[in-house]
């Protein structure tokens, strides 16, 4: 029943309305005014009590009371704040809750890496103090007892106590391009998601860090223009290791204050590995340590007596294609001293498992045909685990908990769609972030035993309200099955005024890379607005999930493993052929399009594909995966020495003789994670093989391609290039 009323609601919505005062979405709407962009509640806080969180409001950290959901406290603003106002980025508690850390000034570096000025604010005496004068740092962090501070600069890592405002240097050896200390190198920030590479221990007397020497690792060279007064480019050179070079050398090493001295950690005598992630246990003298090998199909945990730096293995994953971090990603101490959990897809849905410190196996916690997303916290007192999960559907994500000995596994959320929580330190609310396709993002506060509701915090009804102005189709799911007999998830956007007398073209929107997705049950504000605009002009949208592509199990998501490419356009030209094969679509003219992976699989599908698809538009597109870096590449191609044909057979590079359709390339010049390189040899080898193809590049931009009047520019010449050419 519950299901007939949503289907009912949803179709409803999704019913055109003819009424005068409803307009068509403009591209000026998605990129230039951005009139349909979301709210949210940003930088929460919980308070250890758990009756309290504070939340980033226009430049004000508010504190609200979470029994009523309304502001009890300004604890740091314009009014009532220090003397001098500090505008701030970001904020960050001591763990006494009595301070406040403040970024300000924050500039990006790459993709998670930045730097600021930081500001050390105490809430009681209303007084603010820069943190260290100078250039500027990054992230900094306070001790567990709250005295201390410890950042990086330059390559360093550094302390600063608190009390005196005495700074000691951890490091003094960091050199740009050498030797990094307490932050990651551009490949680890990239593809192991993290930047800041220094933790404290519990007892706030030691921190671990990570050493990054790069000495060896082959540089990469960008070129930025800086206006017509600058008669010269500014060269930019950064250590980038692509698939099959150097990587940089790595240490792990515990720093003791003191002491001041720091003890290495043995991590074994093969230095050409990777240490994706290191972990304090709950004993602040042992040190988890994750070590892969370069292929990574193999993981291990180690503990280190961080007095020593002796290590031991205590677990171990392997897999015949590769262990997926993401998957091994929810390593948590439990506070008993004794135990640990650990996520793994060893029986081919990820699922969560509990071991004693020796690394035994005490009990599989959750199991099943479908996958834990995240754990989300761990109720120590109750002994209660929250997850999401795709237990309902791939293409959903539900809340749940689960006791720590498997039993009473409960769903929390009630609507379908895609539900994100965060948790209160106490495990007595959450905030539930919830979307659909159908329905923009609503925040709203939940008591964590019951799931129930107790107030929304933000349902952008405004957002809701300024759509109903407009004539907007919905996304309709659908599965099909292709000719191998392979089950494959998709939607579609239909056209305004949709006619089933009529047959309408198709562009076909992929990503397709290792264990995403683009059909899930969640709202897109750009795309799926600028889809609106294509729907008005009579154009039909659609994407599919192909082969290779996440939550339905590690068979599905690893059969492309040493193929990239192969099976993912096999399965982009069998959803071309079904649509052709409706009686709605003109088999004519069916396009695709996509970026970064998209563009490399739109970039196959307008070559391997010329005969189904009539136009593509890649946008940073990687053209062969020699071009690409160490970690990503390897993890599903093995190194280009061991596997040259899996390098080279699906590479668009290699296919530009089959070109027949119009092609659009797209790049910007300073995408230092995709390079411009790609997009300068796949042209060239378009013009040997005589072909013609359309090209523009976006100076300066990087691989997100944005900035000012960018995006709108961008997504004005792709809706031209689609009129004219589809």
């Amino acid at each position: 029943m519950k299901n007939f009323i949503y289907l009912f609601i949803s179709l409803l919505w999704a019913l055109p309305s003819y009424a005068q005062t409803q307009k068509e979405v403009s591209t000026a709407d998605v990129w230039q005014t951005y009139r349909f962009t979301t709210r949210s509640v940003n930088g929460v806080n919980w308070t250890k009590d758990g009756q309290y969180y504070t939340s980033q409001n226009d430049r004000y950290i508010i504190k609200y009371n979470i029994a009523t959901g309304l502001p009890v406290d300004t604890l740091y603003g314009k009014e009532g704040a220090p003397k001098e106002y500090i505008e701030f980025d970001e904020y960050s508690f001591s763990p006494q809750e009595n301070k406040i850390m403040l970024s300000s000034n924050a500039e990006p570096i790459y993709r998670r890496s930045s730097k600021a000025y930081f500001y050390v604010y105490d809430i009681a005496k209303k007084e603010i103090t820069r943190l260290i004068a100078g250039e500027k740092q990054s992230y900094a962090t306070f001790s567990p007892d709250g005295n201390q501070v410890a950042f990086v600069r330059d390559n360093n890592l550094y302390v600063t106590d608190l009390a005196t405002m005495q700074t000691k240097s951890i490091t003094t050896d960091g050199e740009k391009n050498k030797i990094i200390h307490g932050s990651t190198d551009w490949v680890y920030e990239e593809e192991f998601s993290f930047a800041q590479a220094f933790y404290w221990s519990s007892d706030s007397k030691k921190i671990a860090y990570y050493t990054f020497d790069e000495s060896e690792v082959k540089e990469f060279m960008m070129q930025y223009w800086n206006g017509p007064t600058t008669p010269y480019p500014e060269n930019y050179q950064f250590k980038y290791p692509k698939a099959g070079e150097v990587n940089s050398t790595i240490t792990i090493s515990v720093y003791d204050l003191s002491k001041n001295k720091s003890t290495k950690m043995d991590i074994g005598t093969e230095t050409d590995i990777y240490i994706p992630r290191i972990n304090w246990t709950q004993d602040a003298n042992l040190l988890s340590i994750r070590r892969m090998n370069r292929l990574q199909n193999q993981l291990e945990i180690l503990h280190a007596d961080v007095n020593t730096g002796k290590t031991q293995v205590i677990l171990t994953e392997k897999d015949k294609a590769y262990v997926d971090l993401d998957f091994t990603d929810d390593l948590a101490y439990l506070e008993d001293g004794k135990t640990f959990l650990h996520t793994s897809e060893r029986s081919g849905f990820k699922h969560i498992y509990l071991y004693d410190m020796s690394g035994k196996l005490i009990r599989q916690i959750t199991d099943g045909k479908w996958e834990v997303s995240q754990v989300y916290g761990i109720d120590e007192k109750a002994k209660m685990i929250y997850f999401t999960s795709t237990e309902d559907s791939p293409l959903q994500r539900q809340i749940y908990k689960v006791k720590l000995n498997g039993k009473g596994k409960t769903k929390l959320s009630n609507r379908i769609g895609t539900h994100a929580p965060n948790f209160s330190k106490d495990f007595k609310y959450y905030l539930d972030y919830y979307s659909a396709a159908a329905t923009p993002p609503v925040v709203s506060l939940h008591e964590a035993k019951s799931g129930k509701e107790l107030k929304v915090l933000e349902s952008n009804e405004a957002l809701k309200n300024r759509i109903k102005e407009y004539k907007i189709n919905q996304k309709e799911f659908f599965t099909f099955t292709t000719a191998e007999g392979v089950a494959l998830n998709g939607w579609m956007i239909k056209p305004l005024d949709f006619d089933e007398n009529k047959k309408y073209p198709v562009l076909m929107f992929v990503y397709g890379g290792p264990g995403s997705q683009t059909v899930t049950d969640a709202w897109d504000t750009y795309n799926y607005m600028w889809y609106q605009v294509l729907a008005a002009k009579g154009y039909m949208v659609v994407s599919v999930d192909n082969r290779g592509t996440g939550a339905r199990g590690a068979e599905f998501k690893k059969v492309t493993y040493a193929n990239l490419g192969k099976y993912e356009i096999q399965d982009q030209i069998a959803t071309a052929k079904y649509l052709s094969n409706l009686p709605t679509v003109d088999a004519d003219r069916i396009g695709i399009w996509g970026w970064s992976y998209g563009g490399y699989m739109s970039s196959l599908g307008i070559t391997v594909g010329a005969d189904v698809f009539k136009a593509a538009i890649a946008v940073a597109p990687v053209s062969t995966w020699r071009f690409y870096d160490s970690i990503y590449t390897e993890r599903y191609l093995k190194t280009p020495q061991d596997n040259p044909e899996g390098y080279d057979e699906n590479s668009p590079i290699n296919h530009v003789e089959k070109l027949k359709g119009s092609y659009l390339l797209v790049h910007g010049s300073g995408d230092d994670n995709v390079h411009f390189q790609n997009a300068i040899e796949l042209q060239n080898a378009l013009i040997q093989a005589g072909k013609q193809f359309d090209s523009f590049y976006y100076p300066n931009r990087n691989h997100g391609i944005y900035g000012g009047n960018t995006r709108f520019h961008l997504y004005t010449m792709m809706t031209n290039f689609i009129l004219e050419n589809l």
